[in-house]
């Protein structure tokens, strides 16, 4: 699609938010496709290679894809209604804003959720999760991001084989390697609109055999939700697969398309899975090291914990959002607000992910970095 593309993006303000993120001409462009039947075959064939795709971002060889109109926020009702049942429990592991949204819904749909919460910009320490599954029998285990996921994964095995491990990746798909199947995780659910580089309105979630035989053959009470649930959508994915077509609800027949244009540019592109990660690992080292040099400080308390599509950067002293933020959209940066609970008016938050970070002739992350320079200086001269 690249080379028959000659459609360009009108001049914009530069999005770097944690998504919606920037998308490229191509994914633009064929989010305009003409409307199509959602029954057709030409249809069919795009939304099976999508399937495809996403599996392989994961780096997995038969877990089941689903992908659903909605937010990522519908990856939290499709597991809590599919994969836990009223009364069971739930250990979610709190290292920030998203866990409590994660532990609400888990309780929306009758579970019992604990919660093991970390320090502010810091991860939830292996010994408090294997001393938390130690205490009781948990259903599944969620993690928000990747950065800890491995070793959840691996105390999650040693300690309570039998939870589900479940990784809420809406900010770390395709910025990060998630290695689902060696890893042993059970669920991943992510979005569009963020390492994924498609517009907002599709929800992502990819699920281990194992998730499923859950679903098919261990639960003993009909799944909490109509729309969320997987015996409705597993056949309609696995008919697509096939390249057919089948009904239970309207997909978004175009975002469709337009994911498909970015997973191709994600997987089938001339920059590899793998250098995708790097790229996306030095964007965040760069827009780090420029804070830091600022004299700034990062709300993750090491690199070891800290995302590589996103920066997390508290305000200096003296400053506010009112004397940083409109400053950088003056400027055409559009950075976001702070979201985590205890510190939400301290911190900003600079997203660097898809074409931003890998797409390094489109300067993007000089843009921020210059941007930064000149807004702090002309902030503290305003102090002064």
């Amino acid at each position: 699609m690249s080379q028959e593309c000659k459609f360009v993006q009108e001049p914009h303000k530069l999005l770097v938010i944690p998504g919606p993120i920037e998308v490229t001409d191509e994914v633009l462009y064929a989010n305009a496709h003409p409307s199509m039947s959602h029954m057709s075959a030409d249809f069919a064939y795009v939304f099976g290679n999508c399937l495809r795709m996403t599996r392989d971002i994961l780096y997995s060889a038969n877990a089941q894809p689903f992908l659903i109109a909605g937010s990522g926020t519908l990856g939290w009702d499709q597991v809590s209604s599919n994969l836990v049942e009223p009364g069971e429990n739930a250990l979610v592991l709190h290292s920030g804003y998203f866990a409590d949204g994660f532990a609400d819904c888990l309780r929306t749909y009758g579970a019992n959720v604990d919660q093991v919460k970390a320090e502010v910009g810091d991860a939830v320490k292996e010994s408090d999760i294997e001393t938390a599954l130690k205490s009781k029998t948990y259903k599944i285990v969620t993690v928000t991001h990747v950065d800890t996921s491995t070793g959840v994964a691996e105390v999650a095995r040693r300690v309570s084989p039998d939870t589900l491990i479940v990784v809420d990746g809406v900010c770390s798909v395709a910025s990060e390697e998630i290695r689902m199947d060696d890893w042993g995780i059970d669920v991943v659910l992510t979005a569009s609109q963020k390492g994924l580089g498609t517009p907002p309105g599709l929800s992502i979630l990819v699920a281990s055999q194992r998730a499923i035989k859950v679903v098919y053959e261990n639960r003993k009470t009909p799944i909490t939700s109509y729309y969320a649930s997987w015996k409705k959508w597993l056949p309609i994915m696995n008919a697509y697969e096939r390249n057919g077509a089948a009904y239970f609800a309207t997909p978004p027949v175009n975002l469709i398309y337009a994911y498909h244009a970015s997973l191709q540019q994600i997987v089938q592109g001339p920059v590899s899975l793998e250098d995708r990660f790097k790229a996306h690992k030095e964007a965040s080292r760069r827009v780090k090291h420029a804070a830091a040099a600022l004299g700034l400080r990062c709300v993750p308390l090491g690199e070891d914990v800290s995302a590589n599509g996103m920066t997390a950067i508290y305000f200096p002293d003296g400053l506010t959002a009112s004397d940083i933020i409109p400053r950088l959209l003056r400027k055409d940066i559009v950075v976001a607000g702070g979201l985590h609970a205890s510190i939400k008016d301290k911190y900003f938050r600079v997203g660097h992910m898809g074409a931003t970070a890998v797409d390094t002739k489109r300067g993007d992350v000089d843009r921020v970095i210059n941007a930064l320079n000149e807004t702090l200086a002309e902030a503290k001269a305003s102090k002064a």
